[in-house]
């Protein structure tokens, strides 16, 4: 199956989990973008969607049960191993959830994961837009997500807050409009969902 078709499959079954629709999407694309490219990578899905085999049997048993004995066969699946910059990134956004729920550290970890791909963060968390990633955050990473006044992008952003939290200095200009670089951060973020890339690709 497509990671598109994966997506549908989830939401299809999603009602009787304990999300909302718009969580289970995130979940889903999250699950679809990962399962995709463990198969075309040939490598554990724990390594794709950053939560280890028992974790993603109880992702799935609370918020897809309809896909549980789909997702049982990776019970024992150990976690992906985690570098630096990914394992702060969990931290931070651990330590920023909204209400500490379990999803919301679920979500934390697959995020951080996620991040360490190349593409904008939304993309390669298979959303539909950078506005569904804004939701996110400002749902579930609230303390965080307040504090992106200047609607920097997101990855930017929170790698950034990374480095002045530990006492880095990211950057040398002191205000961002001198900054030569000023798109990087702030520039477009538009581009194309990897849900409908990976079925455009394979046709």
């Amino acid at each position: 199956m497509e990671a598109a078709d994966v997506h549908a499959w989830l939401m299809a079954g999603g009602n009787g989990g304990i999300c909302d629709r718009f969580d289970a999407h995130v979940f889903a694309s999250i699950l679809s973008i990962g399962l995709c490219e463990s198969s075309r990578r040939a490598c554990p899905v724990p390594d794709t969607v950053g939560l280890d085999g028992d974790t993603l049997v109880e992702v799935a048993a609370r918020i897809f049960p309809h896909a549980s004995s789909l997702f049982g066969r990776l019970a024992g699946l150990a976690g992906p191993d985690c570098g630096e910059d990914e394992q702060c990134l969990r931290d931070l956004l651990r330590n920023c959830t909204t209400e500490g729920s379990t999803t919301e550290f679920w979500l934390a970890d697959m995020m951080a994961r996620r991040a360490m791909a190349p593409n904008h963060l939304w993309q390669d968390l298979g959303l539909r837009g950078r506005r569904e990633l804004s939701w996110i955050m400002e749902r579930h990473f609230e303390p965080i997500a307040r504090r992106n006044t200047a609607d920097m992008k997101w990855k930017k952003f929170l790698f950034r807050t990374i480095c002045r939290d530990e006492g880095f200095r990211l950057c040398t200009v002191p205000v961002c409009d001198e900054c030569d670089d000023f798109d990087a951060c702030f520039g477009d973020e538009s581009g194309e969902s990897l849900l409908a890339r990976v079925r455009r690709d394979t046709h």
